[in-house]
């Protein structure tokens, strides 16, 4: 039986959910960016909130405010997000209502929330694998509760959001690794406008059968006490048995669908009424009413929670805007590899192939960082990568450490954030840039922005294997170009190395980073194979060889006299542009300055444009498709920025304008640049 306290402090809170509802339904004009509301939903929240402790994580949904008020957050804090103050404790004014993070001692963990429906199953699973991580090696890093109770993991769900693939892929892992989570599924029957008998053939609670390992129970959500005893049992279970749980629970939706899409506009007033009659609100008061309590006792809780509510959106509303000066702050977390270090041709070195580079860098890491995480497609025991590009890391660090996933790119990428924010470094692949576009939701929507809508309490710190690029008839789902695809994506660093040093420097680089990194690898470089590509081939660097994001390298310099006579030309490039300008180099013997981006953003501005006015003429180079690439976006830059040095218009060569790399090697080699096109365009310039 529960006792009156939790009760009480239940119907407390469904007041102040209530009177929170009104007051913003009452101030339109104020409360004017969008939101929703937990209306209907209040006692399955509450219930959850009520299980929580302090080790916990917990990823709540835009609908979710009473979970919140739960767990001991503020009407004020939470109208603070409403309003979009500067105050706002969970991002500075940059989210909506209900999306909080929250990374303190007082209260569960939340990592950062986006609004993309079911998206935040991913994360919020990856959480879980990295406490089941943590709890294998015996880790001090594992937060405990204070008789030594074990952390939980809890994703909040509408029932719409199952629907989603990226669900199935959580729930897949999840079971197939028995990780401590519950999905708590809120099914209120409307998705927006959409009915439940036009979006689903089954409900969460059936569709979780079809998962083997998934425990799972139904529950009536409006009813505050079988939900807390519900949540209870399910919360001590995954606590105890470190398991996965579903959990449905059937609620009613009293407000809006959010303050932009209003009830009235798709639903009929009988179906408004069925909901009303199971509000959680009068089905708690008339069991308290039951237990002994009186009609005044209640009726002065109500009046002081509207009286509460009332002065805390008074204290909002006069609340200060954010700073406007603050708007581009963290993006990124502050990273301490600035300078290049270590050496990168020690004596006595052998020289290595770049697929080997990132092999011993990755080697190198693990053994110095127990931390450390390494998973993908084919990327374990038995094959070590399609490349073998991680060959023997399992066997010396074993399956917890490098293993296999199933094809779930989108998995694959999302999962980084909830490792991360356990304190693991997790190192993962798709296997080719061609296979990137499912994972771009999570990469997009999760990823890049946790940092910056999170005010940079949690930046995902994570490293993205991409073999990238074209040669020898790999076809067109295998050897695509995608940096300037990824480049449109704020919140990201990318490096594309063209040898085995700079490959071994950027990797270590990246793991130090606090940030999310994408390394582009040119499969066409990792074993040298291709003509007039052995200089990727370097001497391996030593272990402390970090080369820090953002310094180009000049790999070929201009001879002075020639450059004192106007008689030379740069060219701007990267991964395997380098190894065709300097082919066609060999025609214009002491013309032709190279130099090669490794990083694409942060990108080496100063050192480009400094390069581009001493020479007054410049190619961009790239492999990617011409129109509208990254490489254009780079030509208007140097443009504007050195227009008053040029001798001669930016010129940009990149490949045919085709929907993709034909699998010919002839057809292949007609859509791609190569040295003879180089040739042609540096005739050109240095014709000025």
């Amino acid at each position: 039986m529960l006792n009156n306290e939790i009760l009480l402090k239940a119907y407390q809170f469904m007041c102040y959910a209530r009177y929170m509802a009104e007051t913003y339904e009452n101030n339109r004009t104020l409360c004017k960016y969008v939101h929703s509301t937990s209306r209907g939903h209040e006692a399955i929240q509450l219930a959850t909130a009520f299980q929580l402790q302090t080790q916990d994580f917990v990823s709540p949904y835009y609908r979710d405010e009473s979970i919140l008020l739960g767990l001991g957050f503020t009407p004020y804090q939470l109208m603070l997000q409403l309003l979009a103050k500067g105050d706002d404790i969970f991002t500075g004014g940059r989210e909506y209502y209900a999306h909080p993070n929250y990374k303190g001692e007082d209260k569960p963990t939340i990592i950062h929330q986006s609004s993309a429906t079911g998206m935040q199953a991913i994360p919020t699973t990856g959480i879980a694998q990295g406490i089941q991580y943590l709890e294998k090696i015996k880790s001090d890093q594992l937060r405990k509760g204070d008789k030594g109770e074990l952390p939980i993991v809890i994703c909040s769900f509408g029932d719409a959001s199952i629907t989603e693939g990226e669900v199935s892929e959580a729930f897949q892992f999840a079971v197939l690794k028995q990780l401590p989570i519950i999905y708590l599924v809120q099914d209120n029957n409307w998705g927006i406008s959409v009915s439940v008998d036009e979006a689903r053939a089954m409900n969460a609670f059936e569709f979780a059968a079809g998962f083997k390992g998934m425990h799972r129970i139904q529950v009536d959500g409006s009813d505050f006490e079988a939900s807390f005893e519900v949540m209870k049992q399910v919360c001590d279970f995954v606590r105890k048995e470190r398991k996965p749980y579903l959990v449905h629970a059937q609620v009613p939706l009293l407000g809006h669908h959010t303050s932009g899409v209003r009830k009235e506009f798709y639903r009929s007033k009988e179906d408004l009424e069925k909901h009303l009659q199971h509000d959680p609100g009068p089905k708690l008061r008339n069991k308290l009413l039951y237990k002994g309590f009186t009609e005044a006792e209640l009726l002065n809780i109500e009046k002081e929670a509207a009286d509460f509510i009332a002065k805390q959106f008074e204290k909002a509303k006069n609340a200060p805007e954010p700073d406007p000066s603050t708007v581009s702050e963290h993006v990124f977390a502050p990273t301490t590899i600035t300078e290049e270090k270590g050496e990168r041709n020690p004596a006595g070195a052998n020289k290595v192939l770049m697929v080997d580079a990132a092999l011993f860098a990755i080697r190198e890491i693990m053994e110095q960082h127990p931390y450390a995480l390494l998973f993908g497609q084919d990327v374990g025991r038995r094959l070590g990568g399609v490349f073998r590009e991680a060959a023997t890391l399992a066997e010396q660090f074993g399956d917890h450490r490098v293993f296999n996933t199933a094809i779930q790119e989108a998995y694959i990428v999302g999962s980084t954030v909830g490792l991360s924010v356990v304190g693991l470094k997790p190192i993962v692949e798709v296997q080719f840039a061609d296979y990137i576009y499912p994972g771009l939701n999570q990469l997009v929507t999760e990823v890049a922005k946790s940092c910056y809508l999170s005010n940079g309490k949690f930046p995902v710190s994570m490293i993205l294997r991409v073999p990238i690029g074209a040669y020898g008839g790999g076809g067109p789902y295998h050897s695509g170009s995608v940096e300037s695809t990824l480049l449109s994506i704020k919140g990201i660093k990318i490096a594309y190395p063209s040898n085995a040093a700079d490959m071994k420097g950027l990797m270590k680089a990246a793991y130090y980073d606090s940030n999310p990194v994408i390394m582009l690898e040119h499969k066409g470089l990792y074993w040298s194979k291709v003509p007039g590509t052995e200089e990727a081939k370097t001497t391996e660097p030593s272990s402390n060889y970090i080369l820090p994001f953002g310094k180009a390298n000049i790999v070929l310099h201009a001879k002075e006299e020639f450059i004192e006579s106007g008689e030379t030309c740069c060219v701007i490039t990267y991964g395997m542009g380098v190894y065709w300008t300097k082919s066609a180099s060999k025609n214009f013997p002491g013309k032709i300055e190279i130099i090669d981006l490794r990083t694409l953003y942060p990108l080496d501005e100063e050192l480009i444009f400094s390069t581009v006015k001493k020479h007054g003429k410049c190619l961009v180079l790239t492999e990617e498709q011409q129109n509208n690439s990254f490489a254009e976006a780079l030509a208007g830059r140097i443009a504007k920025n050195c227009f008053s040095s040029l001798d001669a218009p930016v010129q940009v060569l990149g490949a045919l304008n085709l929907p993709a790399v034909p699998m010919n090697i002839h057809l292949e080699q007609a859509m791609l640049p190569d040295k003879e096109k180089v040739i042609s365009i540096l005739n050109y310039l240095l014709s000025y």
